[in-house]
């Protein structure tokens, strides 16, 4: 998915939970990514940090589950950007073959 589509928080909210905690390794945008994703034990903080493995692009953020509705927090990048890696984002199987954990727009 490219940064200028718009994305649904729904449909990042699925892609999201779709990237397991601790560290992962996956592709995006053709490239190698690094990804670590922190969730608190009730599950109403967030945050991840990816690094482009063979590059020096990163993706950083917080993301709050609050009464008051969810908020998504960039670490000084654009929402868009950060949208579009979640629901673009695919996950390394361990024997080198990619899931489909991106979410398809519509």
């Amino acid at each position: 998915m490219a940064e200028s589509e718009t994305v649904s928080m729904p449909e990042f909210e699925r892609a999201l939970s779709a990237i397991p905690t601790g560290y992962t390794e996956g592709e995006y945008a053709g490239r190698r990514w690094g990804t670590t994703v922190k969730r608190s034990a009730d599950l109403k903080r967030i945050s991840l940090f990816a690094e482009d493995l063979s590059g020096t692009d990163i993706v950083s953020f917080n993301f709050y589950r609050l009464s008051e509705g969810d908020s998504l927090k960039p670490c000084e990048m654009s929402s868009e950007k950060v949208m579009a890696f979640v629901t673009g984002y695919r996950l390394e199987h361990p024997n080198g073959i990619s899931s489909g954990t991106a979410v398809e727009s519509k």
